[in-house]
């Protein structure tokens, strides 16, 4: 499902070039639930933008379900991820004048589906969030946030669910609540890449990677 090949990302800073990759390789198979786990300031979130064709690498490839996203015309590349990438965010990025219902129904906007409403309905209940399918995000709770961010992350049936610190911000039952869920998308045959610097929600996930200064090693 997912190939990254030599991936190097270099910013220029005003003390000279940050390699924030430096020659990362590694493949996750179809129905894998793998994690990156490192410190901050690591790669990690470099890293999984640039598998979410978010930001060009300097060097290097991606390859994800047998496409480099970054081959194809920007237009197309949007379409792409809206088609076969899931997000989800640490601080949710849900859009606060939109209620629980529009907020999972936004990549609907990217990627327009005659069964996006029955859909959104199906995520809703999936995810206990009926009696706050018309609340906006400032009536719901950190869990319910996340819970919304993840049923968003799903509406389209993504292939691969990419998850940057998805439990950052929840207390405990509410993270294993998160990441069950991921589990999961797994189990049913869905691919999950999750980066954390929290070693006990990396050991959650089956495999596990470790990366520093930008280098990826496998446990």
């Amino acid at each position: 499902m997912l190939k990254v090949k030599d991936l190097h990302k270099v910013y220029q800073g005003r003390q000279g070039a940050v390699h924030a990759l430096a020659g990362v390789a590694f493949q996750v198979q179809a129905g894998e639930f793998v994690a990156v786990q490192g410190p901050s300031g690591s790669g990690k979130t470099t890293l999984l933008l640039a598998i979410g064709a978010l930001l060009m690498p300097t060097e290097g490839r991606v390859v994800i379900d047998g496409k480099n996203p970054y081959a194809l015309s920007p237009e197309a590349r949007a379409r792409f991820r809206a088609d076969t990438l899931g997000f989800v965010f640490q601080q949710f990025h849900l859009v606060p004048f939109l209620d629980v219902m529009d907020n999972i129904l936004a990549p609907a906007l990217a990627l327009p589906a005659p069964d996006a409403r029955d859909r959104a309905v199906e995520l809703i209940e999936h995810f206990g969030l009926a009696d706050r399918a018309h609340h906006v995000p400032a009536e719901l709770s950190v869990g319910e946030r996340q819970r919304v961010a993840l049923a968003r992350a799903l509406l389209n049936r993504p292939k691969l669910l990419l998850a940057d610190e998805p439990t950052g911000n929840l207390d405990g039952a509410n993270a294993e609540i998160v990441l069950g869920h991921l589990a999961a998308f797994a189990e049913a045959g869905g691919t999950v890449l999750l980066v954390t610097h929290d070693h006990r929600t990396a050991a959650y996930a089956p495999r596990m990677l470790h990366m520093n200064h930008g280098k990826l090693t496998e446990e």
